[in-house]
């Protein structure tokens, strides 16, 4: 995974590409964490990943905490097969996300 920062006073944008998995969210947790002091407005664009897991998941809910009580924090350019983990494992209500539409659903005929 490939982590694009870009400071702007107390504004941080993380563009996140490539895949969120146990081995690189360990990556992110220690690139942003020194990143965040001072910030009081965090926006994650996830524009270009392709993929998260459960570590992923637990890395932008510690994000989310913290900036809650420092800030505020956006996520923003939810590819549609990240939107479906985080709406299927309920993140998307625990996130302050952008309002993009949710996925369709799919429909099976037997």
């Amino acid at each position: 995974m490939e982590i694009k920062k870009e400071r702007n006073g107390e504004r941080l944008t993380v563009a996140l590409i490539g895949r969120l998995d146990a081995v690189t969210a360990i990556q992110l947790d220690k690139d942003i964490s020194k990143s965040l002091d001072d910030v009081k407005d965090l926006t994650i664009d996830l524009a270009n990943l392709d993929y998260i897991a459960s570590a992923g998941l637990r890395i932008l809910l510690k994000l989310q905490k913290r900036m809650n009580d420092q800030g505020n924090m956006q996520i923003k350019n939810v590819k549609r097969e990240v939107r479906e983990v985080l709406d299927m494992t309920g993140f998307s209500r625990l996130l302050s996300m952008e309002e993009t539409p949710a996925p369709k659903k799919l429909s099976f005929n037997f």
